[in-house]
Order: C-alpha cells, then structure tokens, then sequence
C-alpha cells in the first residue's frame, strides 16, 4: 500500500494548498457521504488528524465522487505493477477493504484498513491478513483460497522479478505452509491456527507478510 499512499499524498501535495480543519470536515462529510468527521475518525484509528487530512485530499484526487470501485482500484493498482498482471490481486485486496460488501470502497473502509496495516498491532495485521486470503469469508482458509492469493502474487510481481519461476511453486508454497498451519490436519485453517502458526515461524510470518511490499 505504500506506493498507493505514496501517490495519494504526492500528488495531494503537489495540487492542493493547506486548508483549514472546518473545511475538511465539511467536505469529508458532504463527499463521502459519512457522518463522521476528523475528531472520530481519529478516535478510530491510529492516524493523527493532519494524516487524515493528507490522506483524504489524496484519495479524492483520485476519486472525486468519494467513493472506489473495482475497476477504478484496478487502474490504481496496476500502474505500480506494470511488468506483471495485478488484476486478480487488486481483485482480493479490494474484497477485504470493501468490508460491508456493497462493492465500493468509501474513505472509512479505505483509512480504517490502512490504520490496521502501517500501524495496527501484529495480532490486528495478522487477523487483516486472514481475512484476506479467507476468500469466501466463512472463516476458514482451505488449499484452493491460499493457492489463489499465492498464484495472484506471482503474477502481479510478474517476470522480471521471478525469471525463472516454475508454475509448481505456488503450489509448493501453499503446501509447506498448511503442513505447519494445518495442526489438526482437517484441510482448513483457522483464525487462531494461522496466527500461532505465523507467530511461531519468524519464516512464514515473512512470507505471508509479503503482501505489505505489494500494498
């Protein structure tokens, strides 16, 4: 999510002289279509209220109805990725920050999972990262969930950064994490089986954490 950031508040920036806190709120109101202000939105996450600000100016730079959809998310994302295939990722990444499912991303969903990522606790990222790969959502991660995250991975880092990749690995890499994920071997994963997993193995954290370097 960095470069997404990045860009938001570059170009935040580069076309928008500072204005004052009443204006802000105004307009956070009025184009997000949302009750809440600055004073609770800071309450909600661990951002300072200037960051909110930034944050917002740069996401409605981007989105000037206040509002994300998929194939806009999409168009964002890929410009990051211009060596591989980011649609199917940006696809799953949009899934878990539309949390109320209705196909749009608003400021709140967008600053409320940001908050968890750069600055939540490890148990907070752990379970945001959980629900990630939970594709379906019925609170289990199984093989075929995992392996498609995976798989999105790949192809969006694309092959100047994996030349050599053959099209086993995913499917190795899936494999070796549910045989240490999987304790009780019943072929899903739980919520609390991947987050002692993932604390237990200074490994795996590291590599279901790759997701924060695609961000």
């Amino acid at each position: 999510m960095g470069a997404v950031v990045g860009t938001l508040t570059m170009q935040t920036k580069q076309r928008r002289p500072s204005r004052d806190k009443t204006e802000d709120e105004l307009e956070m109101t009025m184009v997000c279509h949302r009750p809440e202000g600055l004073d609770q939105l800071e309450a909600q996450t661990n951002f300072t209220k200037q960051e909110l600000q930034i944050l917002y100016r740069g996401f409605k730079n981007e989105c000037p109805s206040g509002v994300v959809n998929e194939e806009t998310f999409k168009h964002i994302y890929a410009q990051f990725f211009p060596h591989g295939d980011a649609s199917t990722y940006a696809h799953y990444l949009f899934n878990a920050f539309d949390t109320t499912n209705n196909g749009s991303i608003k400021f709140k969903d967008f600053v409320m999972g940001l908050s968890i990522l750069l600055r939540g606790t490890l148990r907070e990222k752990l379970e945001w990262t959980f629900h990630l790969y939970d594709i379906n959502r019925d609170g289990y991660i199984n093989r075929e969930e995992m392996t498609e995250i995976v798989r999105a991975i790949y192809d969006m880092m694309g092959k100047y950064t994996y030349p050599a990749l053959k099209g086993d690995v995913p499917q190795q890499h899936v494999d070796a994490f549910f045989q240490k994920m999987d304790k009780n071997k019943d072929g899903v994963v739980t919520l609390e089986e991947f987050v002692v997993a993932c604390q237990e193995d200074e490994t795996m954290m590291r590599s279901m954490q790759l997701f924060e370097n695609v961000m």
